[in-house]
């Protein structure tokens, strides 16, 4: 008797708490419940009937929004995947530098790359457009972009800088992780003979898979949702992105606000497949003292 008396007082303790948490939950989940529930409608229920369900369903919405955004999904695919990989690798072995081995000016030279992360990424817009557009590279209607607008409309512009972007967080979450790796191991390698390019490519990144995975989401999100730097250096039509491509359905004196809404959906099904596949290698590595300084 007094053990139950024990638990109602607390989960009585404990009501407003979870009743917190619940209000939080639904405020976070609802905005892509309400994103879903407007992608079925068309402008006349989105204006006179903006908190109702959709009636009727609208299902051309989709098909609508699929041909209007599918030809920039490849170039959304294409950027994403060559920011991750080479920030990945870049980050990757800058950390291990920073992290198992000792040179002059280490700790200072670090200190400079995190003082990096207090300077905004609009501070250096108009001063990476300018590098961009004065890129030595800049030879006729090629990959590398038009004469005379060095990288500019070219997925160059836009790599480039992301990779050079996200190094500051990526080295400082993997070399967090890297001086903690045992020294035993590195060791032990180097007594059957490993190199430095082996300690790093067999021991430490094998080992680093977690927080590797960690930094593949955080950049990945950044790249796949950025808008303002491609709409700046990106005007040719077959270069831009899909967050670019998503201003389809904003006209000069109407949106068309249920096909958008399903681009929206669209666009943000491959961020949510890709956090169900590394979910567990995303969560192992922020547990993993992947944060720790």
């Amino acid at each position: 008797m007094r053990r139950q008396v024990v638990s109602r007082r607390g989960v009585a303790r404990d009501l407003p708490l979870h009743g917190g948490l619940a209000l939080l939950l639904f405020l976070t989940f609802y905005p892509f419940v309400f994103l879903v529930q407007t992608s079925l409608k068309d402008n006349s229920q989105f204006f006179h009937n903006f908190w109702a369900l959709p009636a009727p369903v609208e299902w051309k919405n989709y098909p609508q929004a699929w041909e209007a955004i599918s030809p920039y999904i490849g170039n959304s695919v294409s950027v994403t995947v060559t920011t991750v990989l080479g920030t990945l690798v870049v980050a990757s072995l800058s950390a291990y530098a920073f992290a198992r081995h000792r040179f002059p000016g280490r700790e200072m030279l670090f200190y400079f790359v995190l003082a990096l992360m207090m300077v905004p990424g609009v501070l250096t817009l108009v001063s990476a457009f300018m590098w961009m557009k004065q890129f030595p590279f800049a030879g006729g209607n090629n990959l590398w972009g038009e004469g005379g607008n060095g990288l500019l409309n070219s997925h160059h512009a836009l790599v480039l800088p992301y990779v050079a972007g996200g190094q500051v967080f990526a080295i400082f979450i993997l070399r967090s992780f890297m001086a903690a790796l045992p020294e035993e191991l590195f060791e032990a390698a180097r007594l059957d003979g490993a190199s430095e390019w082996r300690l790093y490519a067999q021991v430490a990144l094998p080992l680093c898979r977690p927080v590797l995975a960690t930094v593949a989401v955080m950049v990945t999100l950044s790249t796949w949702n950025d808008y303002v730097w491609p709409l700046v250096v990106l005007s040719d039509e077959t270069q831009k992105t899909l967050s670019i491509g998503l201003a389809f359905f904003r006209g000069a004196y109407q949106t068309t606000y249920g096909p958008l809404m399903a681009g929206y959906v669209i666009a943000s099904l491959p961020l949510l497949g890709l956090f169900l596949l590394t979910m567990k290698a995303f969560i192992a590595g922020l547990t993993s003292g992947a944060l720790k300084a």
